[in-house]
């Protein structure tokens, strides 16, 4: 997945191979008009409750918006790129074929003593395919996305890093989720959804919370993993299983569920405390329709929104399982319960 492409708005390539695996687990898949990977496994018996597992799909990256002379491009991004991580990436723009090329900039020693210590704006920037201007534009045309070109690195343990891990690492999740239900009772009917469209809005999770009407939403996104130089209270530690989220985003008790579950289990987790809006896509969950008792878990993750995005393998496993405990534990007398505090 996370080699994919799939940036916001252009999820098509990601989605397939969603739509793919999420198959092999779930009784139906559909995919909407905007592109969400929307599946559904049923429980037992009638009446049923209605889960909503939500993580999304779309990457950050970039679109070309000029050709200059000598075949150089001009971009812009779309969703949250740090223009600090481009200068020397390799990238990969994808034109009526796919070509590699470089993010480049003014060499330090031709900089201005006034630019030398300022980080290099995007308009400044420019993608070097080595090719001709007239070799560019019988392939590449304005508005041709862009994303870097990055595979999967496993490191030391069970770490890994990557690209667009923000989220589909909680896709991931979904899916070992899926796998350890097969293995379960579970009377309530879970849709496993890949949303489209979270990093320019949470788009994806609006329309298909609207479809499905769930009578209960989980978010599964990435928080922030500890890492040097990062105060302690803004993050979570890696490879001591998922972050649940409380406060006015979350319905306090599918909180208490998902936390009291996890101690019953052995399953370890972070608290974290969000005031407001968690910025994910539990915020649009949350209010669609008449209103959706919503919660959020997070796998932690360091160096969000770079190409380099770090986490362990056995959080996404923990966060699966958690999911799972807690699709199996909801029945229509829970959801009832919800409607008073």
């Amino acid at each position: 997945m996370v080699e994919a492409t799939g940036v916001s708005g252009y999820e098509g390539s990601v989605g397939k191979v969603i739509h793919e695996v999420f198959a092999a687990q779930t009784d139906q898949v559909t995919t909407d008009t905007l592109g969400n990977v929307i599946s559904l496994k049923r429980g037992e018996g009638e009446n049923r409750a209605k889960v909503m597992l939500a993580a999304h799909m779309d990457e950050i990256g970039l679109m070309v918006t000029k050709i200059e002379e000598k075949g150089f491009l001009r971009f812009i991004s779309i969703g949250g790129v740090d223009q600090r991580t481009l200068v020397a990436q390799e990238v990969r723009v994808h034109g009526r074929r796919d070509l590699i090329g470089v993010i480049g900039m003014k060499p330090p020693h031709l900089l201005t003593p006034e630019d030398a210590d300022k980080a290099i704006k995007m308009e400044d920037m420019v993608i070097d395919l080595g090719l001709t201007e007239e070799e560019v534009k019988a392939v590449v045309a304005v508005g041709d996305l862009v994303t870097v070109n990055r595979n999967l690195i496993p490191l030391s343990g069970d770490f890994v890093a990557a690209k667009a891990l923000d989220d589909r690492a909680a896709v991931a999740a979904i899916y070992h989720c899926l796998s350890e239900l097969c293995r379960m009772r579970h009377t309530a009917d879970v849709y496993a959804v890949a949303t489209v469209q979270e990093e320019v809005g949470s788009r994806g999770a609006l329309v298909s919370a609207y479809h499905v009407q769930p009578d209960i939403g989980i978010a599964i996104d990435v928080c922030h993993g500890e890492m040097p130089g990062v105060p302690e209270q803004y993050t979570a530690p890696l490879g001591k299983g998922p972050s649940v989220a409380l406060g006015a985003n979350i319905h306090p008790k599918v909180y208490e569920r998902l936390t009291e579950l996890a101690k019953e289990h052995n399953i370890p987790f972070a608290i974290d405390p969000i005031p407001g809006p968690t910025g994910t896509d539990a915020w649009t969950m949350q209010v669609t329709r008449a209103g959706i008792p919503t919660g959020l878990v997070s796998i932690p993750l360091r160096y969000m929104h770079t190409s380099v995005e770090t986490l362990s393998i056995n959080d996404i496993k923990l966060t699966g399982r958690l999911l799972a405990y807690f699709v199996a534990s909801v029945d229509r007398k829970f959801v009832e319960g919800l409607l008073c505090y």
